[in-house]
């Protein structure tokens, strides 16, 4: 077991942590789960990792440090979560700025601190594709996830540390854990069509997304272990390969609840978007995740129909029509 190497996930009670967790639990690892409430491991199986939770609150000085000691790999899954539940978080927002670009400075510094001989740690950051885009960043939380890359690609190209950003695309799907809930815009209409409410959208249902389920995302993390060297220095665009527009996804999503719920589909239409909407929930986004997989060999193995439908099942506690 001491030469297992040491795999840390900060973030890990997360929707993509505890997924993750439950990717790398299979694995002959030593695996430290780092989040600010306990992290649950998904399913009741036997694991092969031997398993060290941790409860911490990595904003505060010195723990951050303390939490990733000793680790061969750190994957950097923290996000912002704003009082709304999303991922959105105004700009000059301290708590946004602290948790989306504090952090990785944060784990920059005690990596280099903690440097001993050997090869220099592995750090996989979850990064945005949306920051990837031709324009200028659009929103604050982009800002700060590039910030955050800039700082890891300093570092990597100083030799204090192998790190990589994988730019996901619009992860989503049932949580691993009862605690994980996926907070994006797909289960957020699925769970409205559950209840029974319309399915709302802020544009005429033409905006593209590159939708990824949420096992394909952990998988990708855990590839990018497996090239971790081949990876570092660089960004990396992590999705499905495929858009489809949400005003489909949304219809889809209707009709599966109603499916199977028994009842007739909710309706799907259009609403005036709200005051905080930006120009990047307006914009199409297609990821080009062959360089990706080029390297590592990851494809995502979950077609979007089925995706969605575990989703379904998964809000709805169906295994078929006899709902009742």
């Amino acid at each position: 077991m001491v030469n297992r190497p040491l795999i840390t996930v900060l973030g890990a009670s997360g929707f993509i942590g505890s997924a993750v967790v439950a990717a790398l639990a299979h694995r002959p690892v030593r695996l430290r789960t780092v989040a600010r409430r306990p992290a649950a491991m998904a399913g009741s199986g036997r694991t092969t990792a031997a398993v060290e939770h941790r409860t911490a609150d990595l904003t505060r000085p010195g723990v951050l440090a303390e939490a990733v000691a000793g680790s061969d790999a750190v994957i950097h899954l923290v996000a912002h979560i704003g009082g709304t539940g999303t991922w959105r978080t105004a700009d000059g927002d301290p708590v946004g700025e602290r948790l989306n670009t504090g952090l990785v400075h944060d784990l920059v510094d005690a990596l280099r601190q903690a440097r001993v001989a050997g090869p220099p740690p592995v750090v996989l950051f979850a990064s945005t594709a949306t920051a990837s885009a031709d324009a200028e960043p659009a929103t604050a939380y982009e800002r700060q996830k590039l910030a955050a890359e800039r700082a890891l690609g300093e570092a990597t190209t100083e030799g204090g540390l192998r790190a990589a950003a994988l730019r996901l695309s619009t992860v989503f799907g049932p949580g691993a854990t009862p605690t994980a809930a996926d907070r994006g815009v797909v289960s957020a209409m699925a769970r409205r069509a559950v209840a029974g409410a319309p399915i709302t959208m802020w544009h005429d249902g033409t905006v593209r997304r590159d939708l990824l389920y949420i096992q394909d995302a952990a998988a990708a993390f855990t590839a990018a272990l497996d090239h971790a060297s081949a990876l570092a220095g660089r960004h990396w665009l992590v999705g499905s390969g495929r858009s489809t527009p949400l005003g489909e996804i949304f219809r889809t999503i209707a009709a599966t609840v109603a499916d199977r719920t028994g009842t007739p589909p909710v309706p799907v239409h259009r609403i005036e978007p709200p005051a905080y909407a930006s120009a990047a929930d307006f914009r199409n986004v297609t990821v080009d995740c062959a360089p990706f997989r080029s390297v590592t060999g990851w494809a995502p193995q979950v077609p979007l129909h089925e995706a969605l439908d575990r989703t379904v099942t998964a809000l709805t506690g169906a295994h078929g029509k006899d709902l009742v």
